[in-house]
């Protein structure tokens, strides 16, 4: 439509206009046409029709009434969508949020209190606005340092604790009166003779039929088929099979279906404990927006803007916080299917939004007749597949240490405080990555003479032992030398130049040495004064340019002298055994370089390979 608008003369004033929306909201404001709009519609209205459920059961498990996850699936996931940078991803309530609020502030407020309610209001608005921030400096980069086995650790132990305070209701049970996932265990433990009949049938009804669904008609929304059920089989045992209600808690009635302007009301003392419990949750939503609009992008193509995609979800969290929404992220269960569902632009989570609340308006007083057990089921269902056991196989058997960073972040995420599991997790992967860059492989090196190409090749992975020049080593230096490498580095050097019969010259392979820090290169002097002191030299084949740069910062290129510095290896070896002892050239019996030829020497004995050619 607006395309079409831009393409006729009299319709040229609306170019501004256009440029404006642009800059505002992104390129896709130029393909809008009628087909598009009827495409984000109908993508739209499914997206409406599944976080209904979600929406309910996820604000529950946020220690927050009903309706304020349906109020966090309307103005932010517009605004996140509209000021975004993805096309198709969705932005509203998600399970992994709604736990890590109620898990950070439980011990603060009663949950459902108005006092907690508050604080989760003030929180989201403080979430924004780190969101924005990041955006706004442009150090979307950072989401790079939440590790993938982290995040994964932290979803997975979510997915128990979901689990876990999903049993009272499941169960029929009341709520317990402490918190954490293990007062929860021995609440329900206690009370198992307890639990209501009826709550586990509608629990499995919930279950069977949502399964069910799911497996016969894969495009339905079966959380809602399963919710339908539940609730007409809570009416029906009512009306027409027993005269006494079934002993349910159910959602109740809903206050009112649009979201409310409301500024938070928090105290100032309790916003400085707030503030670190918002940076958590800031971790948490961050790593889910990227990963989800990565996850997207790579089914759709489009290239996705870090930056501006934290700007989107920081704006969408600061204006949902005064008008009673939680914090939100982008929801992969409404993201994807929005995708397959034909959706054209971000258009199609307004009209999803919009669509929710003419749903709400409609049905409210249906939805407060949802039992809370079918709910639960429903958690249940969600904890089920967070878990996928199926990948914790797959890392297990490709990486034990990003298997064990999980697995820390998992028991972490069930037994402390979120905030801290997810740290914990981030600190371990870069600690993991520390520990594998502060060991980078040194390679001794040398030529196979058995074959006819004589190839270059690493002395260890030789099927068969192969001679070394005893005056001059080959190394081949693969990985970082920084502060965190150079003591490994170091001792490596230091080995060298004590073993049992050392070599004076050491011929670095340095084209795999992408990086050196002020430490690296005041090693590498070292290393230079320590091989002259021994009346040899070091020299260095194909350093790259940052390694040059560097040294030329440093002075030690004035040390070394650019005729230590090589382009290939045949002027390196050939410049280099013009420096060798000859006293020792010719008692030598290893004969490894073409230029040994040069020089007489004991010969070989009978069956020994010929002297091969130095490539």
């Amino acid at each position: 439509m607006l395309q079409t608008m831009q393409g006729h003369p009299e319709k040229k004033h609306a170019a501004p206009a256009l440029k404006l929306l642009e800059r505002l909201f992104g390129h896709w404001v130029h393909q809008v046409t009628p087909a598009t709009l009827r495409a984000d519609v109908m993508a739209g209205l499914l997206g409406a029709v599944l976080v209904l459920p979600q929406g309910i059961a996820f604000a529950t498990l946020a220690g927050l009434p009903p309706e304020y996850g349906l109020y966090t699936a309307i103005i932010p996931c517009i605004i996140a969508a509209l000021f975004g940078s993805s096309w198709h991803v969705m932005s509203g309530p998600t399970n992994a949020n709604s736990l890590a609020l109620f898990a950070m502030l439980s011990p603060l407020a009663l949950a459902f209190s108005p006092g907690y309610i508050q604080m989760a209001l003030a929180v989201t608005v403080m979430v924004g606005v780190m969101q924005w921030l990041i955006g706004a400096l442009r150090l979307g980069s950072l989401a790079n340092f939440i590790s993938p086995a982290a995040l994964f650790g932290f979803t997975s132990g979510a997915a128990v604790l979901i689990a876990v305070y999903a049993l009272p209701d499941l169960l029929g049970l009341p709520a317990a009166a402490a918190h954490g996932a293990a007062a929860v265990l021995v609440h329900v433990v206690a009370l198992l003779g307890s639990a209501q009949p009826a709550a586990l049938a509608v629990a499995g009804v919930t279950v069977a039929v949502t399964l069910l669904v799911r497996r016969l008609r894969p495009h339905w929304p079966s959380m809602l088929v399963g919710l339908v059920a539940a609730t007409a089989l809570a009416w029906v045992w009512t009306r027409y099979i027993s005269a006494t209600p079934l002993p349910l808690r159910t959602v109740g009635q809903i206050s009112t279906p649009w979201p409310k302007f409301a500024i938070p009301s928090v105290s100032w003392s309790a916003l400085s404990e707030l503030l670190g419990l918002a940076f958590a949750l800031t971790i948490v939503a961050l790593g889910q927006s990227i990963s989800i609009a990565k996850a997207v992008a790579a089914r759709s193509g489009q290239r996705i803007d870090a930056n501006r995609e934290f700007r989107g979800q920081g704006l969408s969290n600061i204006i949902g916080g005064f008008f009673s929404s939680y914090v939100s992220c982008g929801s992969l269960n409404r993201s994807m299917p929005n995708l397959e569902a034909g959706a054209r632009s971000p258009l199609a989570a307004v009209f999803s939004a919009l669509l929710l609340l003419g749903l709400v308006a409609v049905s409210a007083a249906l939805l407060a007749q949802i039992p809370m057990a079918a709910l639960a089921a429903l958690l249940a269902l969600v904890a089920i597949s967070l878990l996928d056991l199926s990948r914790w196989r797959q890392l297990y058997s490709l990486s034990r240490t990003e298997f064990g960073v999980a697995l820390a972040t998992l028991v972490a995420t069930v037994s402390i405080r979120l905030e801290i599991a997810i740290l914990l997790g981030t600190l371990l992967s870069l600690m993991s990555f520390l520990y594998r860059t502060s060991k980078p492989a040194m390679r001794t090196m040398g030529f196979d003479s058995r074959t006819p190409d004589r190839q270059f090749v690493v002395l260890a992975d030789a099927e068969h032992p192969l001679p070394e020049c005893p005056q001059l080593k080959l190394l081949r230096m693969e990985g970082e030398v920084y502060f965190g490498a150079t003591q490994h580095v170091a001792d490596t050097l230091h080995a060298l130049r004590h073993a049992r019969h050392p070599q004076k010259h050491l011929l670095v392979m340095g084209k795999s040495m992408n990086f050196i820090d002020l430490t690296g290169a005041q090693l590498w002097e070292a290393e230079l004064n320590a091989r002259r002191a021994m009346g040899g030299d070091l020299y260095f084949h194909r350093p790259r340019p940052e390694v040059i740069q560097m040294w030329k910062t440093t002075g030690f290129t004035r040390l070394l002298g650019p005729e230590h510095q090589f382009p290939d290896k045949r002027s390196a070896i050939a410049t280099i055994f013009t420096r060798l002892d000859p006293a020792i050239c010719r008692s030598c019996t290893a004969r490894i370089f073409e230029e040994c030829r040069s020089v007489p020497g004991p010969e070989p004995a009978e069956g020994d390979a010929a002297v091969p050619r130095t490539p």
